[in-house]
């Protein structure tokens, strides 16, 4: 069913994807129970994954700052506060 490492490799995009493939096994109801278990837990490690690729995505969003008067100054990181 594929390892932590399998996920760790995958990008964000085939990672969501697989956790599409694992929501729409168990919400068939088809899987006997021991495989919807070993399911849960990859789709866990899945969602776990894609939030971890989001968090470092929104880490190095540079927010534009602005002066007294609007206009646009620079970039700063985006979880940087504001000067």
């Amino acid at each position: 069913m594929g390892t932590q490492a399998d996920i760790a490799a995958l990008s964000f995009e085939d990672a969501l994807k697989a956790l599409e493939d694992v929501v729409r096994k168990l919400e068939s109801g088809e899987a006997p129970l021991d495989e919807s278990i070993e399911l849960y837990a990859r789709g866990d490690a899945l969602r776990a994954h894609c939030q971890a690729r989001l968090d470092s995505a929104q880490a190095r969003i540079e927010a534009i700052v602005t002066d007294r008067d609007g206009r646009a100054q620079g970039t700063r990181p985006f979880d940087e506060t504001a000067g």
